[in-house]
């Protein structure tokens, strides 16, 4: 029996797919995985993706040159599928007013904080990834390579290859069928999750070095400022693994990440480990995400906000 999506993708010649701002694994992966399996399955249909500038090392992912930016000249697709986007202000920068023309709208995501905006809704909180939900709506036999590898590599960033709470028996087997699809798993892991740039390991040394443990060592926080993104020719995309490693410090529950933008604003990247409902924390202030992993942008300074935080954090500890 065909899923919702097929049917949806079956009736469509024109379709757009977008995801959120500062695209990260999960994001580029989902969001490729189905422009590549709609472009391996249906050449008859017109098919664009819309994605903020990536990271390097998500472009080993197949036909990423494809990626568009959107434009000021009005479209109307048939079918909008926006993936990994937990709100509609959240999405690619500019898709929006595709999103609003087009004839149908999908929104397809794992964010228990999800805001459920477009027509049709599919949210699985328990879901490792985006890459997950999506391959469960695809049919098997039609996932050729270049659709699982690009699903694989969603899967591994947001699961942390496979060992955040959010990995379950079924996230494993979806692993195991990709790979034998022909997906090189020790490849993936170590060019998208492991390896970093030289800029990217001397970012990421400076904020461990930078890092401030409070409430005992329960949580650990660090900041990476304008400064410091200048000071080694950095930018956002190189932030990557940064939050992950300071989870790692042994005694601590809760890891978090600020980073300052060219905007004036601030990015709050927030992990735990067992215990502390981050969702929850970032909600105080218009945040969201998931329970062990969620964020929050604030206008300013990030000194008020981050009092609020670690209050709220201290109140779960």
């Amino acid at each position: 029996m065909k899923s919702f999506l097929e049917n949806q993708i079956m009736k469509s010649r024109t379709i757009a797919i977008a995801g959120h701002t500062h695209p990260d694994g999960d994001c580029v992966g989902s969001c490729m995985g189905l422009y590549n399996y709609i472009k391996e399955n249906y050449p008859d249909i017109s098919v664009d993706v819309y994605l903020e500038p990536i990271a390097d090392n998500y472009k080993i992912v197949k036909h990423t040159e494809d990626i568009r930016q959107p434009g000021a000249e009005p479209k109307v697709y048939d079918l909008f599928v926006c993936l990994d986007v937990s709100q509609k202000d959240r999405m690619t920068k500019g898709a929006e007013l595709y999103f609003d023309s087009a004839k149908s709208t999908v929104n397809i995501d794992h964010h228990v904080s999800n805001t459920k905006f477009a027509e049709i809704n599919h949210v699985l909180p328990e879901a490792s990834s985006a890459s997950e939900v999506v391959y469960d709506l695809l049919e098997e036999d039609k996932i050729h390579l270049d659709a699982a590898e690009a699903l694989y590599m969603g899967i591994i960033c947001d699961s942390g290859v496979f060992k955040y709470s959010s990995t379950s028996e079924h996230t494993m087997q979806i692993g195991g069928h990709l790979m034998a699809i022909g997906v090189d798993s020790s490849r993936w892991i170590d060019e998208v999750f492991y390896e970093r740039t030289y800029i990217q390991n001397r970012l990421m040394g400076q904020a461990l070095l930078n890092s401030v443990r409070v409430f005992d060592g329960r949580c650990i926080y660090t900041v990476v400022d304008r400064e410091m993104f200048k000071q080694f020719g950095a930018d956002h995309n190189d932030l990557e693994g940064i939050v992950d490693q300071l989870r790692l410090t042994k005694g601590a529950e809760v890891a978090i990440l600020i980073s300052e933008t060219e905007e004036g604003t601030c990015k709050f990247s927030f992990r735990s480990k067992r215990y502390v409902d981050v969702n929850r924390v970032a909600s105080l202030l218009g945040g969201g995400g998931h329970v062990r992993a969620a964020g929050c942008t604030v206008q300013g300074s990030y000194k008020e906000p981050l009092k609020i935080f670690l209050e709220a954090i201290e109140g779960q500890l």
